[in-house]
């Protein structure tokens, strides 16, 4: 499945691909907000959230989403998996202001729901290059709920070429990413 939120013109969403259905197979699905081309800009083709999956039992595989002005990923379902992620934030966020979540510093590029108890992922990147503003700060590139049945494996951020920087991989776990080496910081295993 290929989604494209502007670039052949100016397009708006809320969210992009919802997924509702229980016992779902979501498989090399390519999800993103347009970063180049016609009718792009951070508010002129805005989609806040790239996938939501509220379906229980739902398998991800080759998901990959990018450049969403807030969640690249929100999932709320029980028992959900992915395998293989690849995420990058979007480019053009003018300033730190502009990805700011409460007090947090930016979105996560994949979210599992605060009230989900079963979840797993193996290999999932996220990385940024914040061209438009350099200085702009992730907390973390993946956040979930700290719970036995939620497990990651086998995580990685990274900043390419010092633009922008990751606080840490998982919630706040994982060395931060720093400088202008792109060097990942990774994570084998969380919790």
């Amino acid at each position: 499945m290929f989604v494209r939120i502007g670039g052949a013109g100016a397009g708006l969403a809320t969210a992009s691909l919802v997924v509702n259905s229980r016992h779902t197979i979501v498989d090399h699905t390519w999800v993103w907000r347009a970063d180049h081309s016609n009718g792009v800009g951070w508010e002129t083709n805005r989609a806040d959230y790239g996938v939501v999956v509220n379906g229980h039992d739902v398998l991800a595989t080759g998901l990959f989403v990018e450049h969403f002005n807030k969640y690249d990923v929100q999932w709320y379902g029980q028992r959900g998996r992915t395998i293989f992620f690849q995420n990058e934030k979007a480019y053009d966020a003018p300033n730190q202001a502009a990805v700011q979540n409460g007090p947090l510093k930016g979105y996560a590029a994949y979210k599992v729901g605060d009230d989900v108890t079963t979840h797993e992922a193996w290999g999932l990147g996220s990385y940024c290059y914040y061209n438009v503003d350099p200085t702009i700060v992730q907390h973390h590139g993946f956040a979930a709920p700290n719970t036995p049945g939620v497990k990651f494996h086998d995580l990685l951020v990274i900043s390419l070429g010092g633009k922008g920087q990751y606080e840490a991989v998982i919630n706040d776990t994982g060395a931060p990413t720093s400088g202008a080496s792109t060097v990942p910081s990774t994570v084998v295993s969380y919790p």
